[in-house]
């Protein structure tokens, strides 16, 4: 992978959002691109940054916080969308301003009660469990509200979306059928809680079928930047 063919594929992709948006009738430019950046060099996101990508996610803390301490020139958001350990909270509502992997209580409060109170709200989205994956984090669609009322309510968290991870599956019928449950609890919940306006679904493998069933942020990693390297 080089300079150039990242141009390229970020080129590829946003032509393929906005086509996809207008297949499956959603209004213009409501699907945004996050770059999953996750074991990728400091010079492969300066790149995408540079071709005017700004939403960064990551899934390692300390491999993410030396890319954000080496990229301050950078006006970068940066995502948190790995599995959150209680021990690192503290670094991410340091260093974040997206954690949408938030899963249950506890988290929700240490990281409220350490985002230092001259930032902003920390921005959350809550990982909902779409398989029966052991592996997936994420809490139950039975309790989801509870854990919205309650980032809803802490002053230094935002509560903006829900976040889902399916089981990989190739056939886009079966795509779309993961996220459709998802899709209508969403719904319903945005007329409850009126932040709610991020809708984290789709990646490589399964961006279409998630656009058509009303993502509006794709985590794209491997499309952009290639396979995974083991070193940063």
């Amino acid at each position: 992978m080089n300079r150039t063919t990242i141009k390229r594929n970020i080129e590829s992709l946003l032509e393929k959002l906005r086509q996809h948006e207008r297949v499956y009738k959603r209004e213009d430019l409501s699907v945004s691109l996050l770059a999953v950046s996750k074991k990728q060099s400091i010079d492969y996101i300066r790149t995408a940054y540079k071709n005017g990508l700004t939403h960064f996610g990551e899934s390692y803390v300390n491999e993410a916080i030396e890319k954000i301490d080496k990229l301050k020139d950078c006006q970068i958001t940066w995502h948190f969308i790995g599995p959150i350990q209680a021990n690192k909270t503290k670094l991410l509502a340091e260093n974040f301003d997206w954690i949408q992997s938030v899963d249950r209580a506890k988290i929700a409060h240490r990281l409220n009660n350490q985002r230092p109170i001259e930032k902003k709200p920390l921005n959350v989205c809550i990982q909902v469990k779409i398989s029966d994956e052991p592996s997936k984090s994420g809490i139950s669609m039975s309790q989801l509200r509870p854990l919205c009322a309650l980032v809803d309510s802490l002053p230094q968290l935002q509560l903006r979306g829900l976040m889902a991870i399916p089981a990989p599956n190739t056939d886009f019928m079966a795509q779309q059928s993961a996220y459709e449950p998802l899709k209508k609890t969403f719904t319903q919940l945005k007329t409850e809680f009126l932040t709610l306006d991020t809708f984290s679904i789709g990646m490589s493998g399964d961006f279409e079928a998630a656009i058509a069933q009303n993502s509006t942020l794709v985590r794209i990693g491997t499309s952009l930047f290639g396979k995974r390297s083991d070193s940063v």
